[in-house]
């Protein structure tokens, strides 16, 4: 029997059947409403609006977190095989569904009242209210620590001053989750749209994940009430368990990005003809795909045996860096080979490679470049840390 060209090793095996209901609804959809439209979205430099409603209504947005606040409720694998197949379609469908999910209803969730759970997570999971996480700012980069933004206490309010970049979703966002500085250590606020020195900057310009709202946020002595502040979690520790959880969803999304591009590769080179045969026939050329579905294969392996600890409660941040190096790496470099594969069409948008490519260039970068997570797995081999 004939293996599958992009589960070499039937992963989808070790899959439940709820895990593969997921995935294949993902799928449909991306198939039927993500890939018609996206290359055209990515062209004119707009995020699709149009689709939060229909990823809301599928159970996309919160989809780990309980039922009681309207999300699906579903296991850190469905989660994975989500990110998977909306990055099959574009990185920046999958970045807004993490932002949403991971870096703004998790927050909540972890680190939130009941009362502040039950007034945005449902709204959140229904995709009536948008979120973004504000986190990095213009000098802090790959160190957060370095936190510039800071919150003073105001009678029965706080008072913030600072800005935040690189911020995904922040001109869509009704609300968003601000980290700063304040005398008891670093804190989160939830930050609503409209409060008075509260400004959102859409960034321009972009090459990369041009289908996505991108950001820079500014903070002028804006008010948050103390009902606002997230209360269950003090220090680092907050924003850097937020990107734990989104950092895991990024594991799993090149490989869809990786899939997307060997499937337009492999079917490309089958019709192309060269020198009287097709591309697909010459032995570079399969030596080439060859290596795709190996690191591919590699890669569904690793996630899976990741989810399947996070599941069980055992997954370790330093896990979660190896898999996000390895697997960037791995689609950055099957996008760009396809793209040469392609030839000159694919320098173009109606071919799926250089988009792609161009994405994964940010996704490589944010949360936590591919050098931060090499020294995340070097510390933990040697003990030393050499940030």
């Amino acid at each position: 029997m004939a293996l599958h060209p992009y589960d070499l090793y039937d992963v989808r095996s070790l899959l439940t059947e709820e895990e593969r209901a997921v995935q294949d609804t993902v799928a449909r959809f991306t198939d039927e409403r993500v890939i018609p439209i996206i290359g055209d979205a990515f062209d004119q430099g707009r995020f699709p609006k149009e689709l939060v409603s229909e990823i809301a209504d599928l159970g996309l947005l919160g989809s780990s977190l309980p039922e009681q606040y309207g999300c699906a409720g579903l296991n850190a694998v469905s989660y994975g095989l989500i990110c998977q197949e909306l990055e099959r379609g574009d990185s920046g469908i999958r970045s807004f569904v993490s932002v949403q999910s991971s870096l703004c209803m998790y927050p909540i969730y972890a680190y939130g009242s009941e009362e502040q759970r039950q007034r945005w997570l449902p709204g959140m999971a229904r995709g009536e209210i948008i979120g973004c996480f504000g986190l990095t700012e213009p000098h802090g980069g790959s160190d957060p620590a370095n936190m510039k933004t800071h919150a003073k206490k105001d009678g029965g309010d706080w008072v913030l001053n600072g800005s935040k970049m690189w911020i995904t979703n922040g001109n869509l966002a009704d609300i968003a989750i601000v980290w700063a500085q304040t005398e008891d250590g670093i804190q989160g606020f939830v930050v609503e749209k409209g409060t008075p020195g509260f400004a959102a900057q859409e960034i321009k310009h972009k090459m990369s994940l041009r289908a996505s709202v991108t950001s820079s946020l500014f903070f002028d002595n804006v008010r948050v009430p103390e009902a606002n502040r997230l209360p269950n979690v003090k220090g680092l520790k907050g924003p850097l368990g937020c990107l734990t959880q989104a950092r895991y969803g990024i594991t799993w999304g090149p490989i869809g990005a990786a899939i997307a591009c060997l499937d337009e590769a492999l079917n490309y080179s089958k019709e192309r003809i060269l020198f009287d045969r097709p591309v697909a026939a010459t032995q570079s050329a399969q030596i080439k795909m060859a290596e795709m579905a190996r690191r591919i294969t590699l890669a569904q392996l690793l996630v899976v045996q990741l989810g399947r600890l996070k599941d069980a409660g055992q997954m370790q941040p330093t896990q979660v860096s190896l898999a996000k190096w390895n697997n960037c790496r791995m689609a950055i470099d099957i996008a760009r080979e396809c793209r040469d594969l392609l030839g000159g069409a694919g320098i173009t948008t109606e071919h799926a490679a250089i988009r792609h490519a161009l994405n994964l260039e940010s996704v490589i970068t944010y949360e936590g470049t591919e050098t931060i997570h090499q020294l995340v797995v070097g510390r933990e081999l040697t003990g030393i840390n050499a940030f």
